[in-house]
């Protein structure tokens, strides 16, 4: 099994209640159900006041290489990371568990 961890960190100028980033969000919503591969599929608003800390995560699990493969090529996946490209920089980590 592969936990994949993505933070993304809003660009200066670009806040949560902006209109592109809950548009990003919303693309992120329901990607479980549209891609069979995520076995599980958590997103959500970062809480914490910390300025270290990133605005949006995403936190999945998937079989193997071969599911987190075909989860990162899916259409709706590809769409979804397309318009947070546009208005977040990110971070990714993958590990077995």
């Amino acid at each position: 099994m592969i936990r994949h961890l993505v933070l993304f960190k809003l660009n200066d100028g670009i806040a949560k209640d902006d209109e592109r980033a809950l548009a990003a969000a919303e693309g992120f919503e329901g990607l479980d159900q549209q891609i069979p591969e995520l076995l599980e599929w958590q997103t959500g608003w970062n809480i914490s006041p910390r300025e270290v800390a990133y605005d949006y995560a995403i936190n999945s699990l998937v079989a193997d290489q071969d599911a987190l493969q075909a989860y990162a090529t899916h259409p709706a996946h590809v769409a979804a990371a397309a318009r947070w490209r546009e208005i977040a920089t990110l971070v990714v980590a993958d590990f077995e568990v």
